[in-house]
């Protein structure tokens, strides 16, 4: 009789939680919409330097899910371009715009097992709050815009991950890209 030794398969899994970048001001007003607001020139340049910047660390993101926001899905888009990633292939997610951090969490949750690393584009003050949320870190009050939070979590499915359950890994921010170029 042979038995047969189990092979214990690398759970780790990786999540960035990225804050849109710099938008319009404005917003709620009868003519103008905060959800419909834009990436200023200044975001667009943001996004681009913060998406090659995780290009150029090696980083391969295998799903990326959106806020259904103008101004989050120009960043995730941004992000795709320098990350040769199809734009095309990114999840809107219509709860992650005001939905607190309750619908990132349902986002993570409702991941497939089979994808090991998502980046999840979003708002503020929930982005800062869910990621201090998982890991209990100090992420400073407030992400700062296109900042990127990295949590790793280790032999937890996505549907488990809750309160305190990812390990800080890091925080990149275009203000502390700049200070290491």
């Amino acid at each position: 009789m042979y038995i047969r030794a189990k092979t214990v398969e690398n759970m780790k899994k990786l999540l960035y939680l990225v804050r849109h970048a710099t938008a319009e001001e404005g917003g709620n007003t009868p003519m103008f919409r905060d959800f419909d607001r834009n990436l200023t020139s200044h975001g667009i340049i943001e996004s681009a330097r913060m998406g090659k910047f995780l290009a150029e660390k090696g980083i391969k993101i295998e799903l990326m899910v959106s806020s259904a926001a103008d101004r989050c899905k120009s960043t995730a888009k941004i992000f795709a371009e320098q990350l040769h990633k199809d734009a095309e292939e990114i999840v809107l997610d219509e709860a992650i715009y005001g939905g607190g951090a309750r619908a990132y969490l349902a986002a993570v949750n409702n991941m497939n097992e089979k994808v090991k690393t998502v980046a999840i584009f979003g708002h503020n003050p929930d982005i800062t709050f869910f990621a201090e949320y998982l890991t209990r870190a100090d992420i400073g009050g407030s992400m700062e815009k296109a900042g990127v939070v990295v949590i790793e979590f280790e032999n937890v499915k996505w549907a488990e991950i809750s309160n305190k359950s990812g390990k800080f890994l890091n925080y990149y921010s275009p203000s502390s890209i700049t200070k290491t170029e």
